[in-house]
């Protein structure tokens, strides 16, 4: 899957890239362990990428985002015409790239494009975190469907 339209510093495709890929059900567990996650790849310097579109998600690009390290979000949609406040300055500072490998047609997010943007992200990344994959759940089958790539894989949890 090519890329289909980015924002941002596009230099920072070029750099070593970790996903991270968490399911929408994540036990209360595995939450903390996820910020302290995410506080380490920012304190580390670590270029994330995600779709940081789910709540967790969302609360580990916030740990992220209080460092300078570079970070990727892929969209499971074409790109909005508006950059979310949170994500001004690190655009403004050159460390944000947003990525979509889907036009400005599709305005909506779906489970089909969500899987799409994960397969998209996996593809893109150097190696992939998974937080936490719930059993039988879409990013369970997309490890299973990538674990032949030789791509590291390292999981909290993965059922």
């Amino acid at each position: 899957m090519k890329i289909f339209a980015t924002v941002g510093n596009n230099k920072i495709l070029k750099l070593p890239k970790t996903a991270f890929l968490c399911s929408r059900q994540v036990p209360a567990g595995v939450v903390l362990k996820c910020y302290d996650w995410a506080i380490a790849q920012r304190e580390a310097g670590r270029c994330i990428i995600s779709g940081f579109h789910s709540k967790i998600e969302k609360d580990v690009l916030h740990y992220l985002l209080k460092g300078d390290q570079p970070i990727i979000v892929a969209l499971a949609r074409g790109l909005k015409k508006r950059l979310e406040p949170e994500l001004k300055d690190a655009m403004d500072k050159n460390r944000l790239l947003i990525v979509t490998p889907f036009d400005e047609k599709i305005k909506r997010v779906t489970s089909e494009t969500a899987n799409r943007r994960n397969r998209f992200m996996a593809e893109l990344a150097d190696e992939i975190f998974v937080a936490y994959a719930l059993p039988g759940g879409s990013i369970e089958k997309l490890i299973t469907d990538i674990s032949h790539t030789g791509k590291t894989i390292s999981p909290f949890k993965t059922g």
